[in-house]
C-alpha cells in the first residue's frame, strides 16, 4: 500500500522538480572539477565547497526521509531515528576536517551518500518517483565526491 498514492509522485517528476534537483546538485560537480582542474589558489576553497556542500545535502536528505515518515499516519519511529543518522554523520565528516587525512574524508562522504541511498531505496511507501530522483542526485554527489578522492589520493 502506497500511503503517499494522494501525492502526484506516481508519474515521472514534473520538470520544475528535475531543474530544483538539478541545481541542488551543481555545486558537487562545480567543486570538484575546481579542485581538481582549477588554479592551485581555488583548489582549499573548492575543497571547502565540496565538504560543506556535502554536509548539507546529507542533512537536506534526512530531512526529506524525515518528512516522508513523519507524514504517515503511524510513524515508524526506528525510520524517523534513522533518518537523523545522515545528518549526523554528514556534520561530524565535516567537524573532522583537519583531524583526519583527506582522502578518508572524502570517502567517509561518499560512503555516507550511498548508506543513504540504500536507505532511501528500502524505504517503503515513497511517491514512485521518489528512487529515480534520489538515484540521479546521488550518482551526481558520488561522481564528485569519487573525482576529489582520486585527486587527493594522488597529493
Amino acid at each position: 500500500m502506497n500511503i503517499h498514492a494522494d501525492l502526484p509522485g506516481g508519474g515521472p517528476a514534473p520538470k520544475p522538480l528535475w531543474a530544483i534537483a538539478l541545481a541542488g546538485v551543481a555545486p558537487f560537480p562545480a567543486a570538484a572539477l575546481a579542485y581538481v582542474y582549477g588554479p592551485p589558489g581555488i583548489s582549499p576553497d573548492a575543497l571547502t565547497v565540496l565538504l560543506s556542500w556535502s554536509a548539507v545535502m546529507l542533512g537536506f536528505l534526512g530531512g526529506v526521509r524525515w518528512g516522508l515518515e513523519s507524514g504517515r499516519a503511524q510513524p515508524r519511529w526506528p525510520r524517523l531515528a534513522l533518518s537523523a543518522v545522515s545528518p549526523i554523520g554528514g556534520w561530524a565528516l565535516l567537524f573532522a576536517r583537519g583531524s583526519i587525512a583527506m582522502p578518508w574524508l572524502l570517502g567517509g562522504f561518499l560512503a555516507a551518500f550511498i548508506l543513504q541511498w540504500l536507505f532511501d531505496h528500502s524505504a517503503p511507501d515513497v511517491p514512485a518517483r521518489y528512487p529515480r530522483l534520489m538515484t540521479v542526485l546521488t550518482l551526481g554527489a558520488c561522481l564528485s565526491l569519487a573525482l576529489a578522492l582520486e585527486q587527493a589520493l594522488r597529493m
